[in-house]
């Protein structure tokens, strides 16, 4: 069973969507495939997959409600697909405990499936992690701006730091290194990956060699979602390069997609994009990332290979011109058609631009704050 955790740094980025649509794509392709909604302090994936309001999920399973883990997998109406819902309005089960955790790990990859999609909350929480880091090949969804790309960046720093303190045990001279740079949040904060394990090599060479046996197996993917226009993909390399020197991770690049009004309008009807609209530039986004876990299968070692990360970064970048394009021939034929007035048009590029504004005022905030967190950590 493929294991796929596909989290992002911060919310309202399309995480669920590319969860929902994408379990449904395997299965068209004939794959038997569980979605679970790990989202546990917000679950409400039953929602883009169509699904009606469960009376049973992990929540229940987990509060010792319902006893019976397999009755909470539930059939949907497409072949192929089963539906793990969480149960988010139990109290409390955001915050589950070690035992909770590995128990519910346990049956999840207890169970017989071709793929296992999990939908994860947005954020860096350490139930989170841990569920991402139950696979090396998760997938983490982020958006063009700003703030997401940097939040997105965020969740994989602290998902190397997770990996280093299972990797690091108690009272080793690693974990001492550890623990020192948590005690200092600000030496945390502007440390750099490949400089920790430079010293943990030399004090503990034998921690050393577990994290990396670990981080072999760890590499994750990015989807960058919500693109206005071609040079909204050059943002997936920004995050490469930060995660290469900063965090010794390189990414492989696994598609773009782009804003599609439709889908709100297929979500306010409970209806996935690729039912509502499968011909839309979005649905054929989403099939190209789900041919491409496909194509995938049985590779080992081949997403190690850096000539195959390039790749994957130009693939990316032709997907988004030839997307593009094709969006500007729709609204091109809607024009002539009469389906889309000028006047629609208009508005449409007005509300382009007050969100580009929007966009350039956040930008300049987050550098007014990364200047004085320089500035302050320049001072001590």
């Amino acid at each position: 069973m493929r294991v796929i955790p596909i989290a992002s740094g911060k919310g309202g980025v399309g995480k669920s969507l590319l969860a929902a649509n994408l379990s449904i794509a395997l299965a068209q392709a004939g794959k038997e495939v569980v979605l679970a909604d790990l989202d546990l302090g917000a679950s409400n994936l039953h929602l883009s997959l169509g699904f009606p309001s469960p009376k049973n999920g992990i929540g229940t399973f987990l509060s010792g409600s319902h006893g019976d883990f397999e009755d909470l997998v539930h059939p949907t109406d497409y072949p192929h697909l089963r539906f793990i819902a969480g149960d988010a309005e139990i109290p409390g089960l955001a915050n589950l405990n070690a035992k909770q955790k590995a128990m519910l790990a346990r049956r999840l990859l207890s169970m017989e499936a071709d793929y296992l999609i999990m939908d994860l909350g947005a954020g860096s929480g350490a139930n989170i992690l841990d569920f991402f880091l139950l696979s090396g090949r998760g997938i983490v969804v982020t958006a063009p701006a700003l703030t997401a790309t940097l939040n997105a960046y965020l969740f994989l720093k602290n998902a190397i730091f997770r990996l280093m303190w299972d990797s690091f045990k108690p009272r080793t001279r690693a974990r001492a290194i550890l623990e020192s740079l948590r005690k200092d949040g600000g030496s945390l904060q502007r440390a750099y990956v490949p400089e920790i394990l430079g010293r943990v090599a030399e004090a503990d060479p034998v921690s050393r060699a577990a994290f990396d046996m670990r981080m072999s197996r760890f590499s994750p993917r990015l989807v960058m979602n919500m693109l206005e226009d071609p040079t909204d993909a050059d943002k997936a390399q920004k995050i490469r390069r930060s995660c290469k020197e900063y965090l010794g991770l390189d990414l492989e690049h696994l598609g773009v997609l782009y804003r599609d009004d439709m889908q709100t309008v297929a979500l306010s009807s409970r209806i996935p994009i690729l039912r509502y609209k499968p011909k839309s530039i979005l649905s054929q986004a989403i099939y190209r990332v789900a041919d491409k876990l496909v194509s995938t299968e049985g590779d080992q070692d081949d997403f190690l290979d850096p000539e195959y990360l390039d790749d994957s970064y130009g693939a990316a970048n032709s997907e988004a011109e030839l997307d593009f394009d094709s969006k500007m021939g729709y609204v091109e034929e809607l024009l002539q058609s009469g389906a889309l007035s000028t006047g629609d048009l208009i508005e449409t590029v007005k509300m382009q631009q007050f969100e580009l504004t929007q966009l350039r005022k956040e930008n300049q905030f987050v550098k007014s704050k990364l200047a004085k967190a320089l500035a302050q950590g320049f001072k001590v």
